[in-house]
């Protein structure tokens, strides 16, 4: 079986594994480790686990996420959505809503603000994801950790060390300020979001520039 081909089963066989997916309305496609995903969903929730189910294959290098969302003529106005979005916020316990602003804008979110850690961030946007009538969540929030002297870059490496998933992959960790900078090679997709996230968990840091490159061994590329 080609390669190619060979990708692709494994990712039409993930959506199929996912109870929420109807793997019959997702199109899959791939070319060089990029995964080109097409079809129709009923809600924005649906698109976004295919997309993530996608990025966990194991050989997947990129997602093209063409997915479409089809709400089944359901009429929500933006200020419905806009209600919705503000009092999802309020009681995600994870989110500091006096510092979020939302706009609506023909069933996009877009969020912005400042806040203290990443993990607010993604929290913000979790809660809205699920809202009906929610076509696409922008989240440009800004992470304005509380400042300390030094970022523990042997806190980050030994953290990335103790991740059973990244344990054996040749990582460099470098500090700059408030920034991180990870480089290196990982051997799938899910690895590199995996170990940006655990960087952004470092107090003090305000960027992550995550220059992972992905890189399959040849022994699994074909089956």
């Amino acid at each position: 079986m080609k390669v190619n081909e060979a990708l692709q089963k494994k990712v039409q066989d993930a959506m199929a594994w996912v109870p929420i997916l109807d793997a019959a309305q997702i199109g899959v496609a791939v070319h060089d480790g990029i995964v080109t995903l097409t079809g129709t969903v009923d809600n924005y929730t649906k698109k976004l686990e295919a997309e993530n189910t996608a990025k966990r294959v194991a050989g997947v290098k990129a997602v093209v996420e063409k997915i479409e969302i089809d709400y089944n003529d359901s009429i929500r106005t933006d200020e419905d959505i806009a209600k919705d979005a503000l009092d999802a916020l309020k009681w995600s316990v994870s989110v500091p809503e006096d510092k979020l602003k939302i706009t609506v804008s023909d069933g996009w979110v877009y969020i912005e603000g400042v806040v203290d850690w990443n993990y607010q961030k993604h929290s913000a946007k979790n809660a809205i994801d699920p809202i009906p009538g929610v076509k696409g969540v922008v989240n440009t929030i800004q992470i304005k950790s509380p400042d300390i002297d030094t970022i523990e870059k042997r806190a980050i490496e030994s953290a990335l060390h103790r991740n059973s998933s990244l344990q054996d992959k040749d990582i460099e960790v470098t500090v700059k300020g408030n920034v991180v900078t990870l480089s290196g090679e990982v051997t799938a997709h899910f690895q590199k979001e995996e170990a940006e996230r655990i960087a952004w968990n470092s107090p003090g840091v305000w960027t992550v520039n995550n220059l992972l490159v992905i890189h399959q061994p040849i022994n699994q590329s074909a089956v």
